[in-house]
């Protein structure tokens, strides 16, 4: 491997959780007492009511320069939580991770951006953050709108972009104006299909062809396939697989090929999905089907707090965390109201899924205002070929669905 750009030695990241609320206020008296405590005896006292929570230990690992690595996990991995350490956005509880070279991360829309300012602004902003003269970031000024293409609106505040605008000219500045790392996470989803094939050529770009290094981070695992080395697979905050993307991604499905439900250990948000599971015709809990089966999925949303036009949106997405097809279902108020909450049932046909393994994304919205949660591949399952018309071409890829189509021939 190359001179490591990024070596990270036993890193640790400790979060508090608190379990109880409590209206009464804690005093000055009280704070000083505590910080004294902890002063004296090197540790913190953890008050009533609260625990320690790891989202990251004892993470090791190097990353050499002009290399592409992805980082893979389910959610609650610490995915996350590792790139804002390396991005020094967050300090990590335990261990290092040094950095050699200018890091340009993309982590959330608008992640960088001075909302007041337009977009011209925002691009010499990020460029003297970067260590660059004006004179540099002039030179790359026409590539990045070009890139972003949202030239028309350059002089505009940021803080009227919608959010796939704020992701192309967020995308634009970091891979252009050459930083030696560039980190990247799950943000790039917000834009439409092909700026993220765009997005996925120009980090080949930058790591092949100009040495730079990426880290990048996705649920697509067919974007991972397809632009990274080596892959990085968490799992409950510990690296359990660093090696080639090929072996990682094969241990990942392996990991998840036993299915199951879902269900939230507590509220996330007013609004949010309690429970989710599926059901075969005969109403058994099951996540293994026949390509003949129908799938009945049952979603337990819980309603704290009722916001006009709330949706249940849900995706089938393939073994490479690719969505194949959506759906949404509209919740309707008064029933939702009157017990807190609403179970709905939704049924996948049967001879629709070929045979594989798939998931789901699911949210509870209102479209274009409010996402109160979202779950990103759960309930894994798998569809199994019961002697279908395609059984004779096993070899080949399936693909996602089956297609009903009519034919004729012509002399």
């Amino acid at each position: 491997m190359n001179a490591p750009v990024i070596k990270v030695e036993g890193l640790g990241k400790k979060y508090i959780l608190q379990h109880e609320k409590t209206n009464r206020p804690v005093t000055f008296r009280e704070t000083v007492s505590r910080s004294t405590r902890e002063m004296v005896r090197g540790k913190s006292e953890l008050l009533p009511g609260r625990e320690e929570f790891w989202a990251l230990k004892d993470i090791n690992f190097e990353v050499g320069a002009g290399e592409s690595v992805g980082i893979i996990g389910r959610n609650g991995a610490g995915k996350s939580t590792l790139l804002k350490i390396l991005s020094r956005i967050t300090e990590p509880t335990e261990g290092k991770a040094t950095i050699n070279g200018r890091v340009a991360s993309l982590l959330e829309v608008g992640t960088g951006f001075h909302q007041e300012l337009t977009g011209r602004e925002n691009i010499f902003l990020n460029g003297a953050i970067l260590g660059m003269s004006q004179a540099e970031i002039r030179r790359k000024f026409d590539e990045i709108v070009d890139f972003s293409g949202v030239e028309k609106f350059l002089d505009t505040p940021v803080k009227y972009y919608s959010s796939g605008m704020n992701v192309r000219l967020a995308f634009a500045i970091a891979a252009h104006l050459e930083p030696e790392i560039l980190v990247v996470d799950e943000v790039l989803a917000v834009g439409d299909a092909e700026f993220q094939k765009k997005c996925l050529g120009k980090m080949s770009e930058v790591s092949k062809h100009d040495g730079r290094t990426v880290l990048f981070v996705s649920h697509d695992l067919g974007s991972i396939a397809q632009l990274c080395e080596k892959t990085v697979l968490l799992n409950e905050g510990r690296v359990t697989g660093f090696d080639t993307t090929e072996i990682i991604i094969k241990k990942y499905l392996e990991s998840h090929s036993g299915g199951k439900g879902y269900s939230s250990p507590a509220p996330k948000s007013l609004n949010y999905i309690r429970e989710m599971k599926l059901f075969n015709q005969s109403g058994q809990e099951s996540y293994s089907y026949a390509h003949d089966e129908p799938v009945t999925i049952r979603f337990t949303i819980i309603i704290g707090k009722w916001a006009p036009g709330l949706f249940l949106a849900f995706a089938v997405q393939n073994r490479y965390n690719k969505r194949i097809g959506l759906d949404y279902v509209e919740i309707p108020r008064e029933q939702a109201m009157k017990h807190n909450g609403i179970s709905i049932m939704v049924n996948l046909p049967a001879d629709f899924l070929t045979p594989g393994t798939f998931s789901f994304d699911v949210s509870v919205i209102t479209p274009n205002i409010e996402a109160f949660d979202l779950l990103y591949g759960v309930c894994n399952f798998e569809v199994i070929d019961n002697n279908s018309r395609i059984t004779r071409f096993s070899k080949a890829d399936y693909g996602d669905v089956f297609l009903t189509t009519t034919h004729s021939f012509q002399d």
